[in-house]
């Protein structure tokens, strides 16, 4: 079989975009549309001749709508090869007409789940006949036309236009791996809210959807395909945000426009306007300021090398002053909570720089998961939550930090989080002036780091190196005192780290030597 003429359609959906005119032409074509409950209600209201699932069967729809496909009147018309003579003579038998087209999408269980319902009310979103129904037209595609997305609707139509009322093969194959893969998604979510609801951590099974959002032109280089899906998780940043000019973003712009957003993201908005310049997932400047604009002028002087061509967020909406300042360096993407329309008006001078806007900023305290791929299979872990507002922070040498050394060393140990390890950040007077990224020693990333606040320095006329009198933040422990030493010459006068290494003694007795002092976290911000 090739070709499958529609002669009879079942249509059940929760998304009735597009749904009238899309019935419309099916009447057209001469289709019989069977339909259940709040759907039938809305194709009789628009004047469309609709026979009700119940009356079909035979059998009343019950227990608050919970019973009304599953049937064999349904399920049969579904599932009965076309060309199998026993298959058409036990649907004859039983009195089962043929369901040439099915389309349904679900009850929107993701939705009610987003919008923080309580556990009953997303229970009752579980869609039970609708994946069954989808599974069956799915199966017997050789036959079966099924929609399980309003986009198709056109498709389909088309279709029929084409070939006297039927669709191809090729077709309802394309529609069937799409209805697979949506019942496949729709499981996954219900899955991995109900592990959350029971506090699973590590369930047995572990399955993650995804929506398709754009086919991107390669992956981190030409070779390599790639593609960007979303989860429908609601947080603010690249899934959730609307580009307002430029090109189409690639593989490595999404993943370093990630980057930068989860990093500003970090800093209060209300309190601190702050601003990340990210390049190749490393920030290159990070600063707060008593504007944006300050912000970044900030942010760029700690390395304005690196910055250009990067990626610029921002935790508060642009506007013209800081707009202006950004489009003095070539940037290829800014993303941000808003923007006032002066600022995207100067930001449209610029064709290729693309301007993102989320509607917010991400909690940097919310729980979630993040995932990574291996060969054969992947880790999932709960995403870096900590925050060092809510650390117990212990000093450990003799000296105590001043306030604006503990104000920056807290700024510095926000910013470590987001850095590639072994990571190192010399910051001062809330801006990063050195940064020293994934370094397979954390000597030389301090090494780096100092190496990066002289050459600053030079660029901007200055006499000494940036991180003179600066504060210095260690993702994970100084094994050694070596790694600490080295930051104490290039200036540092204050240290921040988890501890815990066997020879934090000597790091501690390296540190009051040297007159600085020292702030332990308890807690380590690996970032691979």
């Amino acid at each position: 079989m090739t070709d499958a003429a529609i002669r009879r359609a079942l249509i059940s959906v929760s998304d009735k975009t597009g749904l009238i005119p899309f019935t419309q032409a099916l009447a057209a074509h001469g289709v019989e549309v069977l339909s259940t409950g709040g759907t039938a209600k809305a194709l009789k209201d628009a004047g469309l001749l609709v026979r009700d699932v119940a009356e079909y069967t035979g059998f009343p729809e019950m227990m608050d709508g919970r019973l009304k496909t599953l049937h064999p009147k349904v399920h049969g018309g579904l599932l009965a090869v076309r060309d199998d003579p026993a298959h058409t003579a036990a649907a004859q038998a039983h009195g089962i007409g043929l369901i040439d087209l099915l389309v349904v999408n679900l009850y929107p269980f993701e939705a009610t789940v987003a919008k923080g319902a309580p556990f009953v009310e997303c229970i009752e979103n579980i869609d039970i006949g609708g994946p069954a129904m989808i599974r069956a037209a799915a199966k017997n595609h050789a036959g079966v036309t099924v929609v399980v997305d309003p986009e198709d609707y056109a498709v389909v139509l088309d279709a029929m236009q084409q070939n006297a009322g039927a669709t191809t093969l090729a077709l309802r194959k394309t529609l069937a791996a799409k209805a697979y893969a949506r019942t496949a998604a729709y499981d996954a979510a219900i899955g991995g809210w109900f592990a959350d609801t029971l506090g699973e951590m590590a369930p047995a099974w572990r399955a993650v959807g995804g929506r398709l959002a754009q086919e991107l032109r390669y992956g981190e280089n030409p070779h390599q395909w790639a593609a960007f899906y979303k989860t429908g998780e609601r947080r603010p940043g690249v899934a959730t945000a609307v580009q307002h000019q430029g090109k189409e973003l690639s593989y490595n712009n999404l993943n370093d426009t990630d980057a930068a957003f989860e990093l500003v993201s970090e800093f209060d908005p209300k309190t601190h306007p702050a601003v990340a310049i990210i390049k190749h997932a490393n920030p290159c400047g990070v600063a707060v300021g008593s504007t944006l604009a300050e912000a970044y002028v900030k942010a760029l002087r700690c390395d304005p090398v690196s910055a250009f061509g990067g990626i610029i967020a921002l935790n508060g909406t642009i506007d013209a002053a800081t707009a202006r300042e950004i489009t003095g360096l070539f940037t290829e993407v800014v993303i941000a909570p808003d923007a006032t329309d002066e600022a995207k008006a100067i930001f449209a001078e610029k064709k290729n720089l693309r301007l993102l806007t989320t509607g917010g900023v991400a909690s940097p305290s919310a729980p979630g998961l993040t995932f990574r791929s291996l060969a054969g299979g992947f880790l999932v872990q709960s995403r870096d939550d900590a925050v060092v507002e809510e650390m117990q922070l212990k000093v450990v040498t003799r000296r105590q930090p001043s306030a604006q050394e503990l104000a920056d060393l807290k700024f510095a140990f926000k910013v470590a989080k987001h850095v590639k390890s072994n990571a190192i950040v010399y910051v001062k007077e809330g801006a990063t002036v050195g940064v020293g990224a994934g370094q397979m020693s954390r000597v030389d990333s301090a090494r780096i780091a100092a190496w990066k606040s002289l050459e600053a320095a030079k660029a901007v006329g200055a006499a000494e190196p940036l991180a003179k009198g600066s504060v210095v933040a260690s993702d994970a422990f100084f094994p050694f005192a070596d790694g600490l030493l080295a930051a104490a010459e290039a200036g540092a006068t204050a240290v921040i780290q988890p501890g815990g290494s066997m020879r934090d003694a000597e790091v501690i007795k390296a540190a009051d030597d040297a007159g600085l002092a020292m702030v332990f976290t308890g807690v380590r911000h690996f970032r691979h």
